[in-house]
C-alpha cells in the first residue's frame, strides 16, 4: 500500500487574494527543483496573469461531461491517478463536480489522490469551511452551499493563509484583476464591502491561529513538554461559584486584553462525589459574563482542587492564573494548613498566579486598617492557647529530665514560656501565663511538692519577677504592634490619596472611581453622590434602615454614606475625598458645557463662512443681473432683438443662480442649526430618481440606469433624497467626458440599500476626498455657474440626517463613484 500523500492548502479570506497564483508559483518552483508536478485543474477565471503562470507546467487534460445540453469540464481523476505525479495542483477544493462525476465534491477527488500517495497543493476560501458557514453568512448575508468538512481540512499537513489587505483587494477588484467589468460594481457594493473583507480576514487568521495552536499542543504532548510556551497570552480564571467570580473575570479579561490575541478561559472545579457544590444561579450568571467577555467556560472534576486547577492550566498552555484571595481567617489557616491559593502558587511553576482581593475575602483588602487596639483578637487568643497548651507540654518534658540540680533549668524554661506568650498575645495572656507558671513551679518542682505554700520569701519574689518580666515584654510587643499598625494605616492612607489623585487626573470616570474607592476604603455597604434628588453616581447598595450620613460637596451636591459612623481619623481622609470629588464633578460639568457650546461654535463658524460667501459669491450673479437690467432700461428701443435677448438671458441665468445660491444657503443654515425636518418614510429610490432626472433634463444618451434593488424600500425622506440625487447627478454629468453617460445603479444588501452614481471623469485624489464635503470648497472651480460649493456638503448632511452615509469611491477604469447607503426595509405586501 503506497504511503499517503501530503495535503497543502492555501487559505484565503475571499476570492482574488492570490491563492491560485501562489499555488502555480509554488508549482513552478517545485518543477524547477526537479519534482514531478502536474496541473490537475486550475480555474483561471479569465485572469491573464493566472493563465500565464500555467505555462510550462504539465497539465492533465480535463474530462468533458454533458449535462442538460451543456458541456462541463472537470478534473480527470482517473488520468491523474494513472499519471501518478509526485505533486498535483488542484484548484478550488470546495468545488462541486458536475453530475456524472465519480465523486460529488472535488475534495473527495483530492482524498483519492492522497490515498494513492500523491501530494496535493490546493486552494480554499474561508467561507467554504463547514464549521464557519453560518458565521460567514451572518457577516456577508450570502449562504455558501459548497463546503469542505473540518475533519478533512484539519488532516492537511500544511495550511497557509494567502493574505491581502481588504482595501488592496478592493483596489484589485476595481482594476479589473478579479472579475470582468460588468460584475465589478455589484461585487464592490455587496460581498466585497470593506467591512465584510475585514471580518473575513480576521476570521481566516483566527481559524489558522487555532489550527496552529492545536499543532503546538500536539507537539508538546508528543515530546512530553510540560513547560508553558507563551505563544500567546492565555488567562485561566478559577471560579468557586462565590460572589467574587465577577471581579475575577473582569480582572482576567483586562489581563488578556493587554496582549494581541489574548484568551480568557474560566474553569470551575467540582468533586466526583458531588459534595462540593456551588450556587448554580451564580455560576450561570458568571458563565454568561464569560461569554460577554469573549471567553470560554469549562467545568473540571477533581477532588484535589489545586492539583486539578494547575493540571487544567497546563493542558490549555495557560500563561496566567487568576484566583480569589482566601476567605479563611489566620487562626483557621494556622490549624488547617496552607489554602488552595498557596498550594497553587507552589505547584504552578512557570505559570504566573494573580491573587485578587475581593469583598468576600476575610482579609483587609483595599480598606483602611483600623487604628483601634494594638494586637488583634486572634493574636490574643493564640497567646492564650500557647499558655494553656504549652504549660502541660513543658511539664511533661521537664518531668522526664528532673533532678536535684535541674531547678534552675525548670525556672528558666517556664520563664521562656512566659516570654513567648507575651510576644504573641500581649499583656493579658502573658500575665495569665506568669501566674500559672509560678503556681506550677511551686506545686510540682519546689519543696514541699504538691502544695501551694510559699515558705521562702524569695519564692514569692520569683513569682513577682515572672509578672514583671511578662509585663515588660508585653509592653514592648504592644508598642511594636501599635507602631506597625500606624505604619500600615499611613501607607494605606497614602495609597488612597494617590489613587484619588490619579482618578481625578484620568478624567472621564473619575467620579465613579472616587466613589468606588471611598466605599472600599471605609468598608461601607453603599455610597452615593446626589444632586438634589437625582443620583449622579452610586457604588454598592444602601442598607435598608441603616445609618446614613450626608456630606456637602458643592452647591446642591451631597456625598451620602451608608453604614456605621466614621472615626475622627477617617473623617480627615474623607475631607480629601470630598475635595477631589468636587474637583471631578466640576471637571465633568465643564466638559458637558464644552460639548454643549461646540455646536454653537460650529454654527458661528458656518455663519461666518456664509457671510463671506454672501460678500463674494453672490456679488457676481447679482452684478450681472443688475447690469443686464440696467442695460435694458438705459438703451431701451436702441437695442436689437438679439442684444435684448442676450441681456434677458444673462439676467435670467444670474437670477436663477441667485435663487439656487440662496436656497443652498438657507438649507445649510437649517442643517447646521438642527432645524431641518426629516420625514422617515418607506421610500422606493425610483420615486426620487425619476423627478431628479426630469429636473436635470437628463435623457437616455446622458444617463444609464440599473435599478437592482428589487422590492426593497429605504428609510428616507423622498424630498431630501431627490435633492441629494440632483446634486450628485449634476456633478457627475458636469465632470463626465462628452458622449459618456453617467451611470446610476441601485442594489439592496441585507439591511442596507445603496444608490451608486458613477462617472468617468477625472475623479478626486484620495487626499482631497474629505475636503469636497466641506462647505465653500470647489477644488479650484471659479466659473459663475459653480455656486458656493455647498452641493456635496448639503448632500452628505441630508443623507446623514436620514441615518445614511455618502461615500466617494474610485470608478473602475477611472472616474468617481458616489455611494449613498440608506437603511433598508422589506416592502410590505398588501393584506
Amino acid at each position: 500500500m503506497p504511503k499517503r500523500g501530503q495535503l497543502r492548502v492555501l487559505l484565503g479570506a475571499a476570492p482574488g487574494v492570490g491563492k491560485t497564483f501562489t499555488m502555480l508559483e509554488e508549482g513552478r518552483r517545485l518543477l524547477g527543483n526537479g519534482k514531478d508536478v502536474v496541473v490537475g485543474v486550475v480555474e483561471t477565471r479569465g485572469r491573464a496573469a493566472t493563465a500565464a503562470m500555467t505555462a510550462g507546467i504539465p497539465a492533465v487534460p480535463r474530462t468533458r461531461i454533458e449535462h442538460r445540453g451543456v458541456t462541463l469540464e472537470e478534473m480527470d481523476l482517473r488520468s491523474v491517478l494513472d499519471r501518478r505525479p509526485e505533486i498535483a495542483l488542484v484548484d478550488e477544493l470546495a468545488h462541486t463536480n458536475a453530475p456524472g462525476s465519480k465523486n460529488d465534491k472535488r475534495w473527495q477527488d483530492v482524498e483519492a489522490l492522497l490515498a494513492a500517495g500523491i501530494d496535493v497543493i490546493s486552494t480554499l476560501n474561508i467561507q467554504h469551511i463547514e464549521s464557519l458557514n453560518d458565521v460567514v453568512e451572518r457577516i456577508t448575508g450570502v449562504p455558501q452551499r459548497e463546503t469542505v468538512p473540518d475533519s478533512f481540512l484539519r488532516g492537511a499537513e500544511q495550511i497557509e493563509v494567502v493574505d491581502l489587505a481588504p482595501q488592496a483587494l478592493r483596489d484589485r477588484l476595481s482594476g479589473g484583476f478579479v472579475y470582468p467589468a460588468e460584475r465589478i460594481d455589484a461585487a464592490l457594493s455587496n460581498y466585497f464591502r470593506l467591512g465584510n473583507l475585514t471580518a473575513l480576514r480576521e476570521l481566516a487568521l483566527i481559524w489558522l491561529a487555532d489550527e496552529v495552536d492545536q499543532a503546538l499542543k500536539g507537539y508538546r504532548e508528543d515530546h512530553g513538554i510540560d513547560r508553558t510556551w507563551e505563544a500567546r497570552e492565555r488567562v485561566v480564571v478559577a471560579l468557586t461559584g462565590g460572589p467574587e467570580g465577577e471581579t475575577l473575570l473582569r480582572r482576567g479579561a483586562r489581563i488578556a486584553a493587554r496582549s494581541a490575541g489574548g484568551e480568557l478561559i474560566a474553569v470551575h472545579i467540582t468533586s466526583q462525589d458531588g459534595l462540593r457544590t456551588a450556587n448554580p444561579a451564580t455560576l450561570a450568571e458568571q458563565r454568561a459574563l464569560v461569554e460577554q467577555l469573549n471567553g470560554t467556560y469549562h467545568q473540571v472534576i477533581g477532588d484535589d482542587v489545586p492539583t486539578a486547577l494547575v493540571e487544567f492550566a497546563r493542558s490549555v498552555n495557560a500563561t496566567q492564573l487568576v484566583l480569589g484571595a482566601s476567605r479563611r481567617g489566620r487562626v483557621t489557616a494556622a490549624f488547617t494548613g496552607p489554602g488552595i491559593g498557596a498550594t497553587v502558587v507552589r505547584e504552578s511553576g512557570d505559570i504566573d498566579v494573580h491573587m485578587v482581593n475581593h469583598p468576600a475575602s476575610d482579609r483587609r483588602g483595599v480598606g483602611l486598617p483600623p487604628l483601634t487596639g494594638a494586637l488583634t483578637r486572634e493574636r490574643r487568643l493564640l497567646g492564650l492557647a500557647i499558655a494553656v497548651l504549652g504549660g502541660p507540654a513543658l511539664i511533661g518534658v521537664l518531668t522526664l529530665f528532673r533532678s536535684e540540680d535541674s531547678i534552675t533549668t525548670d525556672v528558666l524554661s517556664f520563664q521562656l514560656l512566659v516570654v513567648v506568650v507575651a510576644l504573641v498575645g500581649g499583656l493579658w495572656p502573658a500575665l495569665f501565663a506568669a501566674v500559672l507558671s509560678g503556681l506550677t513551679l511551686d506545686f510540682l518542682f519546689i519543696e514541699p511538692l504538691y502544695t501551694i505554700h510559699i515558705h521562702e520569701p524569695h519564692h514569692l519574689l520569683a513569682l513577682l519577677l515572672y509578672v514583671v518580666i511578662a509585663s515588660l515584654v508585653s509592653v514592648v510587643v504592644d508598642r511594636a504592634a501599635r507602631t506597625m499598625r500606624a505604619a500600615r494605616r499611613a501607607a494605606a492612607e497614602s495609597e488612597l490619596i494617590q489613587t484619588i489623585a490619579g482618578s481625578v487626573l484620568r478624567g472621564d470616570n473619575a467620579v465613579q472611581a472616587l466613589v468606588d474607592r471611598t466605599r472600599e476604603a471605609f468598608r461601607l455597604p453603599g455610597v452615593r453622590v446626589l444632586r438634589g434628588e437625582e443620583i449622579l453616581v452610586r457604588s454598592g447598595e444602601p442598607v435598608p434602615d441603616g445609618r446614613r450620613t450626608g456630606i456637602p460637596i458643592a452647591d446642591g451636591t451631597t456625598l451620602e454614606l451608608h453604614g456605621p459612623d466614621l472615626a475622627a481619623s477617617e473623617r480627615r481622609l474623607l475631607a480629601v475625598v470630598t475635595a477631589q470629588l468636587a474637583a471631578a464633578l466640576e471637571h465633568q460639568d465643564l466638559a458637558r458645557t464644552a460639548q454643549q457650546i461646540e455646536p454653537i461654535a460650529a454654527s458661528d463658524r458656518v455663519r461666518g463662512a456664509l457671510l463671506s460667501a454672501l460678500s463674494h459669491d453672490l456679488r457676481r450673479p447679482l452684478a450681472a443681473a443688475v447690469a443686464a437690467v440696467g442695460g435694458l432700461r438705459a438703451a431701451g428701443r436702441d437695442l436689437s432683438a438679439a442684444e435684448t435677448g442676450e441681456l434677458l438671458d444673462t439676467a435670467d441665468e444670474s437670477l436663477a443662480a441667485l435663487s439656487a445660491l440662496v436656497t443652498d444657503l438657507l438649507d445649510v443654515s437649517r442643517l447646521h442649526a438642527g432645524a431641518l425636518t426629516i420625514a422617515d418614510l418607506p421610500t422606493d429610490p425610483a420615486e426620487a430618481i425619476a423627478p431628479a432626472l426630469d429636473e436635470l433634463r437628463l435623457g437616455p444618451t446622458e444617463i444609464t440606469l440599473d435599478l437592482g434593488h428589487g422590492d426593497a424600500l429605504a428609510h428616507a425622506d423622498p424630498v431630501l433624497l431627490q435633492r441629494v440625487l440632483v446634486n450628485l447627478l449634476a456633478n457627475a454629468h458636469r465632470h463626465s467626458p462628452a458622449a459618456t453617460p453617467v451611470h446610476l445603479g441601485t442594489s439592496a444588501f441585507r439591511d442596507r440599500l445603496e444608490i451608486r452614481v458613477v462617472d468617468r471623469g477625472p475623479g478626486i485624489p484620495l487626499e482631497q476626498r474629505d475636503a469636497v464635503f466641506l462647505p465653500f470648497q470647489r477644488l479650484g472651480d471659479t466659473d459663475n455657474a459653480t455656486g458656493l460649493g455647498l452641493g456635496l456638503a448639503l448632500s452628505r448632511g441630508f443623507v446623514e440626517a436620514m441615518h445614511g452615509t455618502l461615500t466617494p469611491e474610485d470608478t473602475p477604469g477611472g472616474g468617481l463613484t458616489m455611494v449613498v447607503s440608506l437603511p433598508a426595509i422589506p416592502r410590505q405586501e398588501p393584506q
